[in-house]
């Protein structure tokens, strides 16, 4: 039986572009589904088709049991959508912003301000409740607009790349946030371009690259797939980095490359063997007479996944247009 959010052979087209290129999604009741990809990979565009903003040239979807192409005025009912950039109305105050949501969403006057009080001190606005928002900071109108968007506490959440701009203690608030609303029942599918923020909350993740899902599965499946140990070492001398590289290169798994950070003076080789192995590799730079600052042995991260995919580090973070940018092509 589909999930919450289902897709199948999502498919559109901006000019001669191929936003879309077939994408399939499931997302089950209650799970939060993190779809990650490069800029332009056709993250927003499937947000936007999946919440009615756009009608794919062809394909199928449903949310909430609801065929978007069909009903989209239901799925309106059922869905809620925090887009990359803040969408409030500067001249109203953050208390009237979440107000006039509720009561678009057909709550009467004392219950949609019932509701924006509660928000607001969920998120942190108390305090600027009552001034217009085109005083707001960037990471208080992005708190704003969050807010607004669970109004109604819907079943069905959408945030396309919800922590952008937020400090690191807003962004943990948020975090916070999502799984009080995914205990509750919420289905949540979340693009992200942070990979920390897709590792803790999402129950499975998608990589996305040209219109196309390129991988799918739960965070440690992924990293499963990239495989094996890695070693990271960090010498004191930045002349020794070309030495270090040579010794570290005898340990590689199947004779891999060594990855060098030069500003850092950071060195990583695939590797088989954990701890005894880490040892030898110390002995060895020892004996090479290597002063080293630092050295670990770890398993691979998500950036390790999407380099592996993608052939890049994930981009942290839109620039103003992107998105636009994306559906424009």
């Amino acid at each position: 039986m589909p999930g919450a959010i289902y897709a199948e052979g999502l498919v559109k087209h901006f000019g001669d572009v191929k936003a879309l290129d077939g994408v399939d999604l499931d997302v089950p009741e209650g799970t939060v589904l993190g779809l990650l990809g490069p800029n332009g990979a056709g993250k927003t565009t499937a947000v936007r088709c999946l919440t009615t903003l756009l009608t794919p040239d062809s394909g199928k979807a449903v949310v909430a049991g609801i065929d978007v192409l069909k009903h989209p005025n239901e799925v309106r009912r059922s869905i809620g959508l925090s887009g990359q950039f803040a969408a409030v109305d500067e001249y109203l105050t953050g208390r009237e912003n979440l107000q006039m949501v509720g009561q678009l969403y057909q709550m009467n006057a004392k219950a949609a301000k019932k509701r924006a009080v509660e928000l607001l001190e969920q998120f942190n606005l108390a305090d600027a409740a009552d001034r217009p928002s085109k005083t707001y900071s960037g990471g208080m109108r992005r708190r704003l607009d969050l807010a607004a968007a669970l109004v109604v506490k819907p079943p069905v959440m959408f945030m396309d790349e919800p922590t952008t701009g937020l400090d690191p203690r807003n962004r943990q608030q948020l975090w916070e946030v999502i799984k009080d609303l995914v205990s509750g029942g919420t289905t949540l599918l979340l693009t992200t371009q942070y990979l920390e923020e897709a590792d803790h909350l999402a129950h499975d993740i998608c990589v996305i690259d040209q219109g196309r899902v390129i991988a799918r599965g739960t965070s440690d499946q992924l990293k499963a797939q990239t495989g094996g140990e890695r070693v990271e070492v960090v010498v004191h001398e930045r002349e020794h980095i070309d030495l270090a590289d040579q010794v570290l290169h005898g340990f590689a798994k199947g004779g891999g490359a060594t990855s060098v950070e030069q500003h850092t003076r950071k060195l990583t080789v695939p590797v088989t063997g954990g701890a005894k192995l880490l040892a030898e590799v110390i002995r060895e730079l020892d004996a090479r007479g290597i002063e080293i600052d630092d050295i670990g042995l770890r398993r691979p991260t998500l950036d390790d996944v999407f380099i592996s995919l993608t052939g890049h580090a994930a981009e942290t973070g839109a620039t103003p247009g992107d998105a636009d940018k994306e559906d424009a092509k």
